[in-house]
């Protein structure tokens, strides 16, 4: 009974370590406390990958209104129109690219740091001497 316990209760600790970085091990004639281990400490490693931080939300906008509300009285002025009309105007698109862009970036950046916790997974889990499948 013991045992059965000690081997749930391993098995429920280590569960998610398999899917964390989505890897497929071959563990055929693999001492499965070894590999428990070494899974573990794959995932330490990979966890030390660093995230790039995006621009505060507030920065983007602020930024790309600026430069709306400038393109927006430049073309407002040329156009014989009101600058104060187009920078409003322009202003008014920056926000909404910045939003778009502040969300896309971010989207990218954690994308990006998952593929690189997954690359740092699998390398390790090789170097350990075990066939990654995927």
């Amino acid at each position: 009974m013991k045992r059965l316990t000690k081997a749930m209760t391993t098995l429920l600790a280590t569960l998610p370590l398999a899917t964390y970085a989505n890897i497929i091990v071959d563990t055929k004639n693999v001492d499965q406390e070894k590999y428990h281990a070494d899974l573990y400490e794959c995932q330490t490693y990979s966890q030390q990958a660093e995230q790039k931080q995006t621009d505060s939300l507030g920065h983007d906008l602020v930024s790309s209104t600026a430069k709306g509300a400038a393109l927006g009285a430049a073309g407002g002025a040329i156009s014989g129109g009101s600058g104060s009309k187009g920078a409003k105007v322009g202003a008014g698109i920056g926000i909404i690219g910045g939003a778009l862009s502040h969300g896309a970036e971010k989207k990218y950046n954690e994308e990006q740091h998952e593929l690189a916790e997954r690359d740092i997974m699998r390398n390790c889990m090789v170097g350990r001497g075990y066939t990654v499948l995927n």
